[in-house]
């Protein structure tokens, strides 16, 4: 064979599989770029964590303002500073008694989130004097997460709901035999929870109701930062028994909103709520059988809004709601006589 020959059967033969081996600087080149994507993916990570701590930090430390006034320098009403303890004797609560002499029958206001007794964006004042002119008598109180003096986190209901119970049984103490609960967008969602305890309601007034639960949790959040609803939403109940002690599984909501509560219930909300979607209290309005059960909703109307900007119906709502309620106490009354004679 030739030469020529010998060349060709040599190019035919296949190349040796045998990969060239990196040199050592490449090596070390692909270990720093594997490393940084990694770290530059676990940065990432814990700032999309930390984002959702710091929200849920947020979520259960309020700002809240100072009370700038009172009942008397606000509508000339006479008014006695109280302490009372919560129902589970967790905490003292401080708040006001507006009395009306020879009434016994009380209004208990439990105001929304981020706010105290006050609420002045309502304004509380106004509806305190407007129930006290209906010759109620009236408790104002802050929850813990509103106090002055030794501020608690925020829970969604869990903890605030024994708090709202003590003030019942404060009213029940100062001889109320008629008790409504007048609550506001959280302070609403919490008189429903309290409700479940306690035989001592006789009526409640439930304005804006917005009931701590996954669904309305995200809705909230991604109103003011879009967020992916996964993970974001199981990061958040993750953090929340860390941060404030409360998970979202200790929320009654689940109850709530399949309860049909023995006393009457107004529900006022707006069709423009972007905090809580009316469609909720449409839905707790249609569970409830008791007769002079009613609801309000106020097409165009905002979160906690619907007094400022529709008062004269508000009131006349609200008045003619309480005479329904008289007159369920007085049916009452005439019922459990007519049993007693028979």
């Amino acid at each position: 064979m030739n030469n020529t020959s010998q060349n060709e059967v040599q190019l035919s033969r296949p190349l040796s599989s045998t990969p060239i081996p990196l040199s050592p600087r490449l090596i070390r080149f692909k270990h720093i770029v594997v490393a940084l994507l990694l770290s530059i993916l676990f940065f990432l990570l814990f700032c999309f964590i930390a984002l959702h701590a710091y929200i849920a930090w947020v979520l259960s430390n309020p700002t809240v303002a100072p009370l700038y006034s009172n009942p008397m320098q606000a509508k000339s009403m006479k008014y006695e500073d109280i302490t009372f303890p919560a129902l589970d004797g967790s905490r003292m609560m401080q708040g006001w008694y507006i009395p009306s002499p020879g009434s016994s029958k009380t209004i208990v206001f439990s105001h929304g989130y981020g706010a105290n007794r006050e609420e002045t964006w309502i304004p509380m004042y106004d509806l305190a004097h407007f129930a006290h002119r209906l010759n109620f008598n009236v408790v104002m109180f802050d929850y813990g997460f509103a106090s002055q003096n030794s501020k608690d986190v925020a829970t969604g209901g869990k903890v605030e709901a024994q708090q709202l119970l003590g003030a019942i049984q404060f009213a029940k103490q100062h001889g109320s035999k008629q008790i409504v609960v007048w609550g506001f967008s959280m302070g609403a969602g919490t008189a429903l929870q309290a409700g479940l305890h306690t035989k001592d309601v006789d009526a409640m007034i439930l304005d804006s109701t917005f009931l701590l639960e996954p669904d309305t949790l995200y809705h909230n959040i991604k109103n003011q930062i879009d967020l992916p609803r996964h993970p974001s939403q199981e990061i958040l109940e993750l953090l929340f028994p860390v941060l404030n002690g409360t998970s979202l599984n200790q929320i009654p909501y689940q109850e709530v909103k399949k309860k049909d509560y023995p006393f009457p219930i107004f529900f006022i909300h707006g069709t423009a709520d972007e905090k809580a979607p009316y469609p909720i209290p449409e839905k707790l309005a249609a569970n409830q059988t008791n007769p002079f059960s009613d609801v309000w909703i106020s097409k165009g109307s905002l979160h906690e809004l619907i007094f400022r900007e529709h008062p004269r119906e508000y009131l006349r709502r609200v008045s003619t709601f309480l005479g329904n309620v008289k007159l369920a106490e007085q049916i009452d009354i005439d019922n459990a006589r007519n049993l007693k004679n028979k």
